[in-house]
């Protein structure tokens, strides 16, 4: 196994892993916010644990997005400062990868709808065939997503699961599927990646770590807002009887 470190702040969840050689060392905590000041030091401390020098990594995977603006700039960002300094290349993820990777790892899920909450009443998407296309679960770009999209606007393959964090906030409104899992993107499902993306030389320098944010805006409207709410109510709405 190649010595990594790896990291997640995507979600409300800050996951940090590093591997060396067989062993794994991990944090998981509350993210958010406070990332930006948590990340660095806690990085250094399981740097520390594990005896590893920055330099001494063979790569530094971290969730390029979907996810949290604010998160995804973190990642990015202290991905970037730590390649600069220290010269070891990274491994960008998608988190809907490493959402549908933890599905797998966790419960078996070999085909996987990967699902983030995306706020403002939408989710992102993902799907992966890690049963067709190998560890990396491809293809995963195209019309397979990522995308952003209403939650009843999902279509499910028969037989597929559905995995991520969406479901209690869109439960109701999601399709039917062969199972659901809740888990979230972790820095461990990075490292379980991390094999397969170097072999596929998915590495880049520090100036071409940037953000997939996938949708480009922030900010609603109070028209769009009323929008999407009468379209939520409609959805709930009870069949008229007879």
């Amino acid at each position: 196994m190649p010595d990594v470190l790896a990291f997640d702040t995507s979600t409300e969840q800050l996951s940090i892993a590093v591997c060396r050689g067989e062993r794994v060392w991990t944090h998981e905590g509350a993210g958010g916010a406070q990332s930006s000041a948590t990340l660095i030091p806690l990085i250094q401390q399981l740097l520390a644990e594990a005896g590893l020098a920055l330099a001494q990594l063979d790569a530094i995977a971290f969730g390029r997005g979907p996810g949290s603006f604010t998160g995804l700039r973190t990642a990015c960002a202290v991905a970037q400062g730590l390649a600069l300094g220290s010269g070891v290349p990274l491994l960008p993820v998608d988190t809907l990868l490493a959402v549908a990777e933890e599905a797998r790892h966790a419960f078996g899920a070999q085909r996987t709808v990967a699902l983030l909450d995306a706020r403002m009443e939408e989710i992102y998407a993902a799907r992966y065939d890690f049963e067709a296309h190998g560890p990396l679960g491809e293809p995963a770009a195209g019309a397979e997503g990522p995308l952003l999209m209403a939650p009843e606007s999902l279509a499910v393959p028969a037989g597929w699961a559905l995995a991520g964090n969406a479901f209690a906030a869109y439960g109701e409104r999601l399709p039917a599927a062969a199972a659901r899992h809740a888990v979230l993107p972790t820095a461990a499902a990075l490292l379980r990646l991390a094999p397969a993306l170097l072999a596929a030389g998915r590495t880049v320098p520090a100036a071409q770590a940037w953000p997939l944010y996938v949708r480009d805006k922030v900010a609603q409207t109070t028209e769009e807002r009323a929008a999407i709410k009468a379209a939520a109510a409609h959805h709930n709405t009870p069949p008229a009887t007879a």
